[in-house]
């Protein structure tokens, strides 16, 4: 006596739902998200070797243009806020004169303490213009050993 074979009804998985979970989840991601200000100058800096990661915080970063002009930017921006005044809050930092450079790192320094506490060592990087030249940068450097910084990171391209 033969059997007789039941048809198999297929599973139908209905993927709007998924899909609008999906897009949800994009949209927020999307809104929610802060993006970096644009930098205010350009700068081409000289490839190198090395592959060290810069630090993601406690940042100061001087920007040295080919023309000699000092750009002074700050990651948090309480600090920026602090130090710059407030209209620079959303801003990628401020045109500084080299003169005003160890007041603004000391006052950098000590905002950052006082929001991060022993959390708040400041690291100075310097991206400098690959035809920058060597002097605004060797006199960069002496005044942050002025100031007791004596480690200072220089951002650069890889060299492939």
């Amino acid at each position: 006596m033969a059997k007789i074979k039941k048809h198999r009804v297929g599973v139908n998985l209905d993927m709007t739902p998924m899909v609008d979970v999906a897009f949800l989840l994009l949209t927020f991601f999307m809104l929610a998200t802060t993006f970096r200000p644009p930098e205010e100058v350009s700068v081409t800096v000289p490839d190198s070797h090395s592959q060290l990661k810069l630090p993601v915080a406690n940042v100061i970063t001087l920007s040295i243009t080919k023309e000699k002009r000092i750009w002074m930017d700050v990651d948090a921006q309480v600090v920026r806020a602090k130090i710059f005044g407030i209209d620079y809050a959303q801003k990628a930092g401020k045109e500084i004169s080299i003169d005003e450079l160890a007041s603004l790192i000391n006052k950098a320094r000590l905002e950052n303490l006082a929001i991060r506490g022993a959390q708040g060592a400041m690291r100075v990087v310097i991206k400098a213009d690959k035809d920058a030249d060597y002097d605004v940068v060797s006199d960069i450097i002496d005044i942050l050993q002025k100031t007791k910084i004596t480690t200072v990171n220089f951002i650069t391209n890889l060299e492939r």
